[in-house]
């Protein structure tokens, strides 16, 4: 079964910026395949969609908590898949988490945030937004 390891969790200040990186964690395996989709948890709350990016790398969804300020991108190997977040506030704290969709291989476009299309997860990155 696929296995995901997010990285780039830190500490910042609040409009600072951050990237998280999503890959494999069978070296050199690409996620082309894929719907990835980016989740947060903040203590106490539940764990809600942030962005998705489509298995073709053209298609992107977002919250609207976070658009106009995060953005899913892949680099061009197809092995890691980005989540850019910028102007960063306190709300934006909490655990992230990249997910992979396997019905991503039949439909390119397919952008989902629904928590229950994903069935691999990663282990979570902390990102802490404090001034």
């Amino acid at each position: 079964q696929l296995k995901l390891v997010e990285s780039g969790g830190d500490s910042v200040q609040p409009g600072g910026s951050l990237r998280l990186s999503c890959a494999a964690s069978y070296s050199g395996l690409t996620l082309d395949k894929y719907v990835i989709g980016w989740f947060r948890q903040a203590p106490g709350k539940e764990r809600e969609g942030v962005s998705c990016l489509s298995s073709s790398g053209g298609v992107t969804n977002s919250a609207d908590s976070v658009k106009g300020r995060f953005t899913t991108s892949r680099d061009d190997d197809k092995i890691t898949v980005y989540l850019q977040m910028n102007s960063l506030k306190v709300e934006d704290t909490a655990v992230y988490y990249c997910a992979a969709d396997p019905l991503g291989i039949l439909d390119p476009v397919r952008c989902t945030l629904q928590e229950t299309d994903f069935g691999s997860w990663g282990q979570g990155t902390q990102v802490t937004v404090s001034s």
